[in-house]
């Protein structure tokens, strides 16, 4: 039985369809970094790519071809990030057992709810983009549109695993050693809290 979740949204630039490791996505909406990269290559894969053997020079041309640098938030985004995770959190009352904000992407293990895993992704990535905006720290403050919107600091989808009972505490520790394992100290945010069994 699924209990809950492990989800990763990544940062504008964190991986793209046409990553050589395999992506989520079916096309890539960019005709540079198609001319650049290639094709889409998608996947089902559920386990995480990010160490499988790949062409590094390709994953490069590709980035070099964004409209755009790939974001990396700092640490004043990251807390922002997370005063609007916590907001979100603290309304929805949803279950919230890891997070872990890192430069380029997020991880967050939650509970089971009524809303989809795809819901709360777009619902998360809106939290923390409105608490950027609102705190004056968006990475892409300086370069409004002329309507004054911001361009969009999180990519288009995420990814997502069904968690059953038996996976549930070993993804919990993959999140919260995320961050040691880049060199960054742990974090332990307020909306988090243990599960309750």
């Amino acid at each position: 039985m699924i209990v809950g979740y492990h989800l990763t949204i990544g940062a504008y630039g964190f991986w793209l369809p046409n990553d050589p490791r395999g992506s989520w996505s079916s096309f890539v909406g960019a005709y540079e970094l198609y001319l650049a990269a290639g094709r889409a290559i998608k996947t089902d894969e559920r386990r995480s790519l990010a160490r499988n053997v790949h062409d590094r020079d390709l994953r490069r041309a590709g980035k070099q071809n964004l409209q755009r640098e790939p974001l990396k938030f700092n640490g004043i985004q990251a807390r922002a990030i997370a005063r609007g995770f916590e907001r979100y959190f603290a309304r929805t009352r949803r279950e919230v057992w890891a997070c872990a904000i890192m430069p380029d992407h997020v991880h967050l293990v939650v509970g089971r709810s009524r809303i989809s895993i795809e819901q709360l992704s777009i619902q998360l990535k809106a939290a923390g983009t409105r608490q950027m905006t609102l705190e004056g720290c968006h990475p892409c403050g300086s370069a409004p549109d002329a309507r004054g919107r911001f361009p969009k600091c999180f990519v288009r989808g995420e990814w997502s695993v069904f968690l059953e009972e038996d996976a549930v505490d070993r993804t919990i520790q993959y999140v919260k050693n995320n961050p040691i394992r880049q060199g960054y100290k742990r974090q332990k945010w307020s909306f988090v809290r243990p599960r309750s069994l």
